[in-house]
């Protein structure tokens, strides 16, 4: 791990939540574990710690990566949740308000530790949903790829904080749908976020069908 690179956020909210299974958002795509992490302004000491690992992995880049030069604009993967998508300029949605917004990935080949807040490994998928509050740890990196240079961010451990709102256009419960006064049970409702977080939701930051 490269320390200058690598920083642990502190309580964000999660979405688009891929931990378990790797996913695609198009056909042909990679499959990647990933994750939107939602990092609230008023977290400056995230932020601080992201763009100083964000100029690390360009340095890395200018050693390694792109010939001993800096290109005159490098991407990067961190956005304002309170502008537009840079996929299609539409606004982000109402959750990234107030927030920086940017989505960690990776390869199949390395699913990400997910643990609860005692770092016990999280057994029972449903817990973990869009919506949630935890912490990710990340690393920046710089890449050079089809005549493309810019910076990535790398998904590491993730660790789940507290529920939080179901993201996502997830299912009505029972009672929501056919009006009980009894709640159904909360471990069935948690477990429908889940399973259906939304085949129509967008993703914040490619644009692309959840």
């Amino acid at each position: 791990m490269n320390e200058l690179t690598n920083v642990t956020t502190g309580k964000a909210r999660l979405s688009y939540v891929h931990l378990f299974k790797p996913y695609a958002y198009q056909p042909g795509q990679e499959e990647k574990f990933s994750v939107t992490v939602l990092v609230p302004k008023s977290d400056a000491d995230t932020k601080a710690r992201i763009d100083a690992a964000i100029e690390a992995a360009k340095q890395r880049g200018i050693n390694e990566k792109w010939n001993g030069q800096c290109p005159p604009i490098v991407p990067t993967p961190v956005y304002d949740g309170d502008g537009v998508r840079p996929s299609d300029g539409m606004p982000f949605g109402p959750e990234c308000k107030g927030h920086w917004v940017f989505t960690a990935s990776a390869k199949e080949d390395y699913p990400p530790e997910v643990v609860d807040k005692m770092g016990n490994p999280i057994i029972n998928h449903s817990e973990v949903y869009s919506g949630i509050y935890g912490r990710v740890n990340v690393s920046f990196f710089p890449y050079a790829f089809g005549g493309k240079k810019g910076i990535g961010c790398g998904l590491g451990p993730v660790q789940k904080l507290e529920d939080g709102e179901p993201l996502g256009g997830s299912a009505p419960t029972a009672a929501q749908a056919f009006g009980f006064t009894q709640p159904v049970q909360p471990a069935q409702t948690t477990q429908q976020a889940y399973q259906q977080p939304a085949a129509q939701a967008i993703n914040p930051i490619t644009g692309m069908p959840y």
